[in-house]
């Protein structure tokens, strides 16, 4: 990414002592339907894969090549989801936390340090620093925001197969016009969240 240095954080975070620094972010927060997906990333330091930027960015094509080079040069990667049941238990900005400290729990080696996209870490099971885009600041983090983005666009497809009629391959289960005029016609499929389907509903009975 031309112009921002992508490692400033990272070397801030040396400089205070840390070694093993991750970053994590997530990928669909604001879908109707399907899990909310996360990913954790230990890059090596200052590797910079080219194109390397936050998620929605970059290009499906290249979305997918970074995917491969990070899965292949990062010196560990995680990724983890919660489902829509727990996600209208629990809310969504509880949920996107979740996934992203299951992903950092299952790095190996552990981070001693984690970079989080936005700006809450509650929950966070090790020592981090929250930053409001920081898919557009941290390598680290952009390369977690590559991982979460295809991992789940890869999810939805699959849903895609399993209930065709809603058609999650064109809309990845976002609120688009198709998505909506779908849900009137078939009603919800087991996937959809249906704590973000009350306002929908209320407005159609209303």
């Amino acid at each position: 990414m031309t112009g921002v240095d992508l490692w400033r954080v990272e070397r801030e975070c040396r400089a205070d002592g840390f070694r093993l620094i991750c970053g994590a972010d997530e990928a669909g927060a604001g879908p109707l339907a399907g899990d909310v997906y996360a990913a954790a990333v230990i890059l090596p330091d200052g590797f910079m894969p080219d194109g390397l930027n936050d998620s929605k960015q970059v290009s499906p094509k290249n979305r997918e090549r970074l995917f491969q080079v990070i899965q292949k040069k990062a010196v560990a990667w995680a990724v983890a989801s919660v489902d829509p049941a727990v996600i209208d238990e629990i809310n969504i900005l509880a949920a996107r936390l979740l996934a992203m400290d299951r992903a950092i729990r299952a790095l190996i080696p552990a981070p001693d340090f984690a970079l989080i996209d936005g700006n809450c870490g509650k929950g966070i099971s090790c020592r981090h620093r929250t930053i409001v885009k920081g898919d557009s600041i941290s390598a680290n983090i952009a390369a977690a925001s590559i991982l979460a983005k295809v991992s789940r666009d890869r999810y939805m497809e699959e849903m895609a197969r399993r209930y065709p009629q809603y058609e999650f391959e064109r809309h990845k289960g976002y609120p688009t016009k198709r998505h909506y005029e779908l849900l009137r016609q078939y009603g919800p499929s087991p996937i959809h969240r249906k704590s973000f389907l009350k306002k929908f509903y209320a407005e159609e009975s209303g």
